[in-house]
């Protein structure tokens, strides 16, 4: 019989609703493997939860490739041709929160796209913001310790949040953008998402130039009233997971449209802001927006534990055509993100179904945690080798670029966090910036030192005068003479 019960290792169960004991009234026997198993099985089943991005959803779907142009700027397989189809599983979260966590909260999403392409899966890891906190890795463990909650109180502390951003004054570009409309997506469907670092690309004659995405949402950008969303949070804190999940199973395909702005490689030199800082954009007046063509989201998951929760992405999966840049913030995560996965689901996560590539696979790795798909049988387990093993690709290889320098600890050279947040401020309509500085304020109002207060005002007063000056009076604070 194809439905009967069994065990995990395949023999069959008689009873699955009464355990073995030593007589009707006696206590349960350890020789009742089945409910050993069940049990330890049990223990087991919540993996630990990602530090970030814990509470997500996903969902199957294809790119399509849109302009036969773009493989002119890179060898990427998967972009090689208009009305090439290239299936992908995307995942969307928020960064801050648990598993159990409300969806609409106010906090970045993240945007995580996998692309199974001919040559190897090739992870774009985003958020729905062009820009980040902070720009340099070494800083991520101390921010994100700052979302979570406090050693001692376990609460969450706003003190700790304001300290750190009025701290880190390169913060204030994301926190504009955090506290304004934007801070709280309407749906998953209904927000732009962006690889927000510089990433390069290559072409077939080694010609590079430095790209960014957008992926801009098909079904237009519209956000949460802050009421509503904080009513949505404890009436229905999965609303964002059920719109989509609902949306895909009812027909209503949620898309959107890839863009990429590139630059020159040589203009990194001289572009008036360092394009390789991720607090950071580029002006698309200098840069426009070139289509690349459409993803579209079609088919929910089978099984979110195996898909969505299992599913592991890392900005450093590449495929050739596609390379990193020396975004410092895009360095560290190069590292990181490999790491948890090989510390959370283990170090053979790619085997996983929902993470194993399309296309064939033949490395030399061996053994391992849950290694279960052959182990590489008795093919040969070590290179050079004679005995017919897999051969080096040089074609593969990244595209040398110059570096120059000391090797130290350095910092970006370029310390305006400012402009940007201003121009951005200035863009909002007055109601827009009203609620923007109402949410600002009321996210202060719990911070416990008015010199962080004092502090964080001074970097608002910096962008724009105005900007500052009505969140100072909103918390009944004088703008800081020093600003």
């Amino acid at each position: 019989m194809n439905n009967r019960l069994t065990t995990s290792w395949g023999a069959p169960v008689g009873d699955n609703q009464n355990s073995q004991t030593a007589g009707q009234r006696g206590p349960t026997l350890i020789q009742d493997v089945h409910l050993l198993e069940k049990l330890a099985h049990f223990n087991r089943e919540r993996v630990p939860e990602r530090v970030v991005h814990a509470k997500g959803a996903g969902a199957h779907g294809y790119f399509e490739v849109t302009n036969s142009e773009i493989a002119n700027y890179t060898k990427a397989d998967f972009l090689s041709e208009a009305g090439k189809r290239t299936p992908l599983f995307a995942r969307f979260s928020t960064v801050a929160g648990e598993v159990g966590s409300a969806d609409t909260v106010r906090d970045p999403r993240g945007f995580a796209v996998k692309f199974y392409t001919d040559e190897g899966n090739y992870d774009l890891v985003g958020n729905n913001t062009p820009v980040f906190f902070i720009r340099d890795a070494i800083k991520f463990p101390d921010f994100i310790h700052t979302q979570k909650r406090d050693p001692q109180t376990h609460l969450k502390n706003p003190t700790a949040v304001w300290d750190f951003w009025s701290l880190s004054p390169e913060s204030l570009h994301q926190v504009t953008i955090l506290m304004s409309d934007r801070g709280i997506p309407a749906t998953l469907r209904h927000m732009h998402g962006f690889g927000s670092h510089t990433f390069k690309w290559v072409n077939k004659q080694g010609e590079a130039v430095w790209v960014k995405y957008h992926f801009k949402t098909d079904q237009g950008v519209k956000n949460l009233d802050v009421e509503l969303a904080a009513k949505l949070a404890g009436e229905n804190p999965d609303y964002h997971t059920e719109d989509l999940f609902n949306a895909i199973e009812q027909g209503d395909y949620p898309s959107w449209t890839l863009y990429v702005q590139m630059m020159p490689l040589e203009d990194a030199n001289t572009y008036k802001w360092d394009p390789f800082d991720v607090t950071k954009v580029w002006s698309q007046k200098d840069y426009p927006l070139i289509e690349v063509g459409k993803m579209v989201l079609n088919q929910n998951p089978e099984n979110y534990f195996a898909e969505v929760e299992q599913a592991t992405f890392s900005p450093g999966t590449f495929v050739p055509g596609i390379e990193a840049s020396p975004d410092k913030m895009l360095q560290g995560r190069l590292f990181a993100y490999a790491d948890a996965h090989r510390y959370r689901v283990g170090v053979n996560h790619n085997a996983l179904p929902i993470n194993s590539p399309k296309c064939p696979v033949h490395n030399y790795q061996r053994d391992g945690q849950m290694r279960f798909d052959g182990n590489g049988g008795k093919s040969v387990y070590y290179e050079p080798n004679s005995f017919g093993g897999p051969k080096e690709v040089p074609e593969a290889n990244m595209t040398p670029f110059e570096v120059t320098g000391q090797a130290g600890t350095h910092n970006y050279n370029h310390d305006d966090h400012y402009t940007q947040a201003g121009d951005l401020y200035r863009l909002m309509s007055e109601e827009e910036r009203a609620r923007l500085v109402a949410n600002i304020v009321g996210a202060m109002k719990p911070v416990k030192s008015e010199e962080i207060k004092l502090r964080q005002i001074s970097h608002f007063y910096k962008a724009d005068l105005e900007y500052g000056t009505r969140i100072a009076e909103g918390l009944g604070l004088s703008v800081p003479q020093e600003a």
